[in-house]
């Protein structure tokens, strides 16, 4: 029976076959016994070939399924029943693929967004440390001037500490030698 299913739904170029097999599988599996919508369908392939117009075809193989039990209110019936299980292959896939999703392109996106922040965390980091650079050479760029002041201060100090003790060496030297000259 595949075979005239795949034939019956699945003949469009475009369609991808491993998902028309799925479905058909799926109408397989589901078959319900007697003359019913996929027993119709195969009716209406097999006048399709003999270049029936779709009309006459469909009243056709209804006129003839009618003798064996089936009433239009029964193929339709059926026809829902069978639309009813494509739909619920297409849950399934549906549930998969948003599985896979989560899985493959869900984990990208939050590996992603935990990258940003950790990107976010490193430029303040950065910008941070820049700030500190920055402060640490304006301390550097301002230290020989702060440099070559603290050495003047010192030197003058050193100068006048000098002075200061040349002349008190100089008395001290004068008075010894007036205390020999005098004394």
């Amino acid at each position: 029976m595949q075979k005239n299913l795949s034939q019956l739904f699945g003949s469009h170029p475009e369609l991808e076959q491993k998902f028309v097999t799925l479905f058909i599988k799926a109408l397989e599996r589901s078959n319900q016994p007697g003359f019913d919508y996929i027993e119709f369908k195969q009716s209406l392939g097999a006048m399709a070939k003999m270049n029936i117009d779709e009309s006459t075809a469909i009243r056709s193989a209804f006129a003839t399924a009618s003798t064996v039990g089936l009433t239009k209110k029964k193929l339709m019936e059926s026809a829902n029943y069978y639309a009813k299980i494509i739909n619920q292959e297409k849950e399934h896939f549906d549930a998969a693929l948003a599985k896979r999703i989560n899985q493959k392109v869900g984990g990208k996106i939050k590996e992603v967004e935990k990258l940003k922040e950790q990107i976010v965390k490193y430029n303040e980091k950065i910008a941070q440390l820049k700030a500190q650079i920055e402060k640490h050479q304006h301390t550097i760029d301002t230290a020989d001037e702060q440099i070559q002041a603290e050495k003047e201060k010192i030197m003058g100090t050193q100068n006048n500490f000098e002075r200061t003790h040349e002349n008190f060496i100089d008395q001290i030297k004068s008075d010894i030698d007036n205390f020999n000259t005098y004394l």
